[in-house]
């Protein structure tokens, strides 16, 4: 995915004009490129917008919430069960503020596949990778989608887009297909923090803290940095030097081993619940080998070792919280170790397949869940491929709103955000209207 020259700018900024004409003409531009993205399940051209603060700005949603009119396939390649309760409200709370509604993104089966592969539909086309949500929002917009271990913030890496994870529970999970009930979340991916701010807005829950302010200090947990591949340790150090122009404390800290021993009980919690919740597709011959093994080896945890496993979730996150943030108000460290990988190491079904670059995909995601602390992933440039890199800022529980204003001061300061890939360029007229 090469990078053009051309810039995206803030939906903010356009001319009111220039905003309705982009809205009225999304589900169009979608489908142009669908042939070469493979991005959507559905689109839906035709709905009736309604006048609201949010001007028209664009969205999609993952497939997998269920609506009173729609009914999610949850990656699968036929409507059945996905062990969803309720219907959500949120898209309905967009459309009624004024959102235009694109359609719905494909995701991997059951969204448990942090590469985005999916066996019937398959990949993204013409992007390295590109996960649920996450594959149409190189196009203007916002994208609804959610984060079990890591499925907002690495999209937001291998896209060069922006993503927001949420404390826990402060956005609904109501209507969404569930994974691991006790990790899933519910957030966002846009091209900018500015662009998703209205709608953060928007859907938190009424009792979420909406304290003001930004971070004022923050550690960079350094031995994450080392450990990453150097155009990825590059980026992210050049990530680090903005936030601190931006007015925030950095300093650094050594803390991998402490991720790794949260990290331990996500797959634990992830496994045994993505197992439980779902044991009904084990037999099931529509979905692939691959999957319904993983859920198999779910099974295999028992409800004791799964229930020691949430039980210590209070007490690591009480220790994590003293030894690792400290006096800090957020830590800092990439969202993936590697390079963006190639499609074909991250489908099992290629004999270029690494099992070792898909693990690495969420090695540093997955632990922000187990705590239910907030994350957000800013791009911070590109490797020597020209792919994007991004930076993982995780704040404390409830200070969503204040992480949001420091991505946003850095991107303030920089335009690693702002490019426009060269696999759609070349179908652009006009780069305002994208």
């Amino acid at each position: 995915m090469a990078l053009s020259v051309a810039r995206f700018p803030d939906w903010l900024t356009l001319d009111p004009a220039l905003r309705r004409k982009i809205s009225s003409t999304a589900a169009e531009r979608a489908g142009r490129l669908e042939p070469r993205l493979n991005a959507f399940v559905a689109l839906e051209e035709g709905l009736v917008s309604v006048e609201g603060h949010l001007g028209g700005l664009p969205y999609a949603a993952k497939d997998m919430f269920r609506t009173a009119s729609h009914r999610p396939t949850g990656g699968l390649s036929t409507l059945g069960d996905v062990a969803i309760e309720g219907d959500t409200d949120l898209l309905a709370r967009l459309d009624g503020a004024g959102a235009r509604r694109v359609g719905f993104t494909g995701l991997p089966e059951l969204a448990y596949e942090p590469s985005g592969y999916n066996h019937a539909r398959g990949r993204v086309r013409r992007i390295v990778l590109g996960l649920g949500s996450g594959r149409c929002e190189r196009q203007r917009g916002v994208a609804l989608g959610s984060d079990t271990a890591g499925s907002l913030r690495i999209p937001a890496h291998c896209c060069g887009v922006t993503a927001w994870k949420p404390t826990y529970g402060v956005v609904a999970s109501t209507g969404a297909m569930p994974l691991a009930p006790s990790l899933d979340t519910i957030g966002l991916l846009a091209r900018s923090v500015r662009d998703m701010r209205a709608t953060v807005n928007l859907i938190l829950a009424d009792d979420a803290s909406s304290a003001g302010g930004t971070i004022a200090h923050a550690r960079v947990i350094i031995d994450c940095v080392a450990a990453a591949e150097q155009p990825v340790r590059q980026a992210c150090l050049e990530g680090v030097d903005c936030i601190e122009a931006s007015g925030t404390r950095v300093e650094t800290r050594a803390a991998l081993a402490d991720i790794e021993a949260v990290d331990a009980q996500a797959l634990v919690i992830l496994q045994a619940e993505a197992a439980r919740i779902h044991r009904a597709r084990i037999q099931d011959p529509d979905i692939p080998a691959v999957l319904r093994k993983r859920l198999a080896k779910g099974l295999a945890i028992d409800d004791a070792a799964l229930a020691t496993s949430l039980a210590m979730r209070e007490t690591l996150s009480h220790d994590f919280t003293a030894r690792v943030f400290g006096g800090a108000d957020a830590i800092i460290l990439p969202v993936m170790a590697i390079r963006v990988p190639r499609a074909l190491e991250t489908d099992p079904a290629a004999d270029e397949f690494s099992p070792s670059a898909l693990y690495a995909l969420s090695r540093f995601t997955r632990f922000v869940n187990v705590l239910g602390c907030p994350a957000i992933a800013v791009p911070v440039g590109f490797d020597d491929r020209g792919l994007p890199v991004a930076l993982q800022i995780v704040g404390r529980p409830r200070t969503d709103q204040k992480l949001l204003a420091l991505g946003q001061a850095v991107q303030d300061r920089s335009n690693w955000h702002a490019r426009v890939p060269n696999a759609v360029i070349d179908a652009v007229t006009d780069v305002m209207e994208l």
